[in-house]
């Protein structure tokens, strides 16, 4: 399994760059050629996401991004590394919900209401474009893990 891996300084300009690695790393990775609109619009979408919350909280702390492709899927995680809803990232307990590709939460739906800062329709976007996607509050700032289905890996 091979992960491409990318920081970038909180910036909207460098949001551009991490949708053309991600579309073409998915390209790479076997993702079909009708999937890779939504990749790009997602990864655009979670890291837009996670810049806005660097700029108010920690414009300092670079947005990490993975890039897997293995076992038939092509994985993305966008990882932020603002504090949470509450004002501490140390102390914030660790929570996770998922998504399947309808749009549907699996998981304590408190999360989704209170749990992460700034999401409302940004993060009902990246749900429909994503096949599968989770949301993962930890002390160190929110992930989002987003895959589709690929036809290979990353070599």
């Amino acid at each position: 399994m091979a992960t491409v891996e990318m920081s970038f300084t909180p910036l909207p300009v460098h949001v551009r760059t991490a949708r053309l690695v991600a579309t073409a790393v998915a390209r790479r990775s076997g993702v079909e050629e009708a999937l890779l609109d939504e990749v790009r619009l997602a990864v655009g979408e979670a890291c837009s996401r996670a810049v806005e919350a660097h700029q108010a909280q920690c414009p300092a702390e670079p947005v990490r991004i993975e890039l897997t492709g293995s076992a038939g899927r092509f994985e993305v995680v966008v990882t932020d590394a603002a504090i949470t809803a509450s004002g501490s990232a140390a102390s914030a307990p660790e929570s996770a919900v998922s998504w399947a590709g309808n749009g549907v939460a699996n998981g304590d739906s408190a999360h989704t209401a209170g749990g992460f800062p700034q999401e409302g329709l940004g993060l009902a976007v990246i749900a429909g474009l994503a096949d599968d996607v989770q949301f993962t509050r930890t002390p160190a700032g929110l992930s989002i893990k987003m895959s589709w289905p690929s036809g290979g890996t990353i070599g």
